[in-house]
């Protein structure tokens, strides 16, 4: 399904973005419009579930901004920065699967026309077609689950939690009334706005814009993005605002996190692991990841 061409929508496209958004809701990510100025800077996490927490504050407050921040040490996300204006990464973007589908996603959003035309592709293909919609859900939670488990970088306790919410997000995919056509019209509306708004439908407008304005910019998307799931029954603000972080262990500057949430109608339940650099804690996968993407960033010719 998320292979698919991006005209299949907009029933493709809300299932191929739950997909997208069930990987942020956890302690990652998921956003909504950020402030127009970052004021004082919250206080560093001092304590491993305190890590969890503030990234997970900074989602529900749809700040990507901050998240940035405050997800990996001060040195290592100017470095981040210097390889989004070349062109090298979209972190912490990347951390999403399929990431390199989310410029193609604006774009199809922000083309001329596009609410009118997907609404015709919706009335054509999906309109009042519930056993179909219920089809391709199960195949997504399936080809989802598949490729979490064999494909990308994941540690294994990404791939057990984000294991979790595929097959979470895909049964509720089967009972939401996503062929609901006022629905999707609504939704459509709210998204092509939206996606117009960010100016970002291409690698290269995001590589112009910067990290920071490019999630800032993300964050009016995400609003829109997380008020359209509501309209169906998926509530992100709700799992980030009851999500619960507590220590299970520490040894020295190592430590794991136990979070429980709930999401889609089902209790999440998952681990994840921590590291102390400078006397703050950061999540080690987000550090895995971020690091990894400037590594593999080519160094600037000498002169």
């Amino acid at each position: 399904m998320l292979r698919s061409p991006r005209h299949r929508l907009p029933a493709c496209l809300l299932l191929a973005c739950v997909l997208l958004a069930c990987v942020l809701v956890a302690c990652d990510r998921a956003p909504p419009p950020a402030p127009a100025a970052r004021t004082a800077a919250p206080a560093a996490a001092t304590r491993p579930a305190q890590a969890v927490r503030q990234l997970t504050r900074h989602l529900r407050d749809n700040d990507l901004v901050a998240f940035a921040h405050e997800a990996v040490p001060p040195a290592l996300h100017a470095q981040l920065e210097r390889a989004w204006s070349a062109g090298h990464t979209r972190w912490p973007l990347d951390e999403l699967p399929f990431d390199d589908r989310v410029p193609a996603l604006l774009k199809s959003l922000a083309a001329p026309q596009a609410q009118t035309d997907l609404q015709r592709v919706f009335d054509q293909q999906f309109a009042h077609a519930p056993r179909q919609i219920k089809g391709a859900a199960a195949s997504l939670g399936l080809f989802g689950a598949q490729y979490i488990q064999r494909q990308g970088d994941y540690s294994d306790d990404e791939r057990q939690h984000y294991a979790q919410l595929i097959q979470a997000t895909s049964a509720w995919a089967t009972t939401a009334p996503l062929s609901d056509r006022a629905r999707a019209q609504r939704a459509l509306a709210a998204l092509t706005v939206a996606a117009r708004r960010t100016g970002l439908d291409s690698a290269a407008d995001f590589q112009r814009a910067g990290m920071e304005e490019s999630l800032r910019r993300m964050g009016g998307f995400a609003q829109a993005f997380k008020q359209a799931l509501a309209a169906y029954g998926l509530d992100l603000d709700a799992s980030l605002d009851g999500m619960h972080a507590t220590l299970l262990q520490q040894t020295g500057d190592r430590a794991r996190v136990r979070m429980q949430y709930r999401y889609a109608g089902r209790d999440i339940d998952t681990v994840v692991a921590v590291q102390r650099i400078d006397g703050r804690w950061y999540l080690s996968d987000y550090l895995h990841h971020a690091g990894k993407a400037v590594a593999t960033t080519p160094a600037p010719a000498s002169r």
